[in-house]
């Protein structure tokens, strides 16, 4: 399946910005199962100093902003050619050992509750039937709400909430595969949806190693592996790792954010 994306994120302050610098995940690699057919970033009211591989080789544009704006513009446009490959994307690659996708984070600790999560989940047939069933179980104890709107909630905060979106989604997932002996890690990236072109916000599922088929996607959210109409942009050990803008920025000015994306098939 070929996709087509346009990405649109317009920052807004109002006073002057002296000096901002923000590292951009919003470029997709070909991969196994996807293609880049072509593929552009334009930066409006700022400029890409340099464009480096993070530890986790995804492609990152560290963007500066011109010194004194009040507005600035991120546009991703391109074309991606997807195949279904049940959510396999395979062997490890990258700079990082396989052992340090269970390593934990600030966003993905283990606590009462997940532990409990974890003991009332499945855990019989083989690994994918294991992490099929701890996908279904999740999504039962959190059922998806867009309510829950801060993309770097911890884990166990999750559970609190009793509710979540794909991002809280994939940190549980995370948390528990990893308690469970399963390398596991984030994915941002994209998704056509089946009933509308234009989206509020990019997607976020989790992959878990699974021995002699590598890296197999799980999208929490939707209950499903990634399938011809899922993009992957970054992976990370959470959130903040794989997060598609993050940066720094001097000065007091308050800030608002508007996104305008589309995703459709080409």
């Amino acid at each position: 399946m070929r996709l087509r994306v346009e990405h649109k994120t317009h920052y807004t302050y109002n006073e002057p910005v002296p000096y901002a610098l923000q590292q951009v995940r919003l470029r997709p690699k070909s991969r196994p199962g996807q293609t880049i057919v072509d593929w552009d970033i334009e930066v409006r009211g700022g400029q890409v100093e340099v464009a480096f591989e993070d530890e986790h080789a995804n492609s990152v544009d560290l963007v500066s902003f011109t010194p004194g704006e009040t507005e600035i513009e991120i546009i991703c446009r391109g074309t991606v050619h997807v195949d279904d490959h049940n959510g396999v994307v395979g062997p490890q690659g990258g700079y990082v050992p396989l052992w340090l996708f269970q390593r934990s984070t600030d966003l993905t600790k283990i606590g009462p509750q997940l532990e409990a999560l974890i003991a009332s989940a499945e855990q019989e047939g083989t690994p994918l039937d294991v992490l099929h069933g701890l996908s279904a179980h999740i999504l039962a104890a959190v059922p998806y709400s867009t309510d829950q709107s801060a993309a770097d909630l911890a884990a166990e905060d999750v559970l609190s909430a009793g509710h979540g979106v794909c991002q809280d989604h994939a940190h549980v997932f995370i948390t528990c595969a990893r308690a469970l002996g399963f390398p596991a890690r984030y994915v941002s990236g994209y998704l056509m949806m089946d009933d509308r072109i234009d989206q509020d916000a990019t997607h976020a599922w989790a992959e878990a190693h699974v021995p002699e088929l590598g890296w197999v996607g799980f999208d929490i959210s939707n209950g499903i592996s990634p399938d011809a109409r899922y993009i992957r942009v970054a992976t990370g050990l959470d959130y903040r790792g794989a997060a598609p803008i993050s940066g720094l920025r001097f000065g007091k000015a308050g800030e608002a954010m508007s996104v305008a994306l589309q995703v459709q098939q080409q």
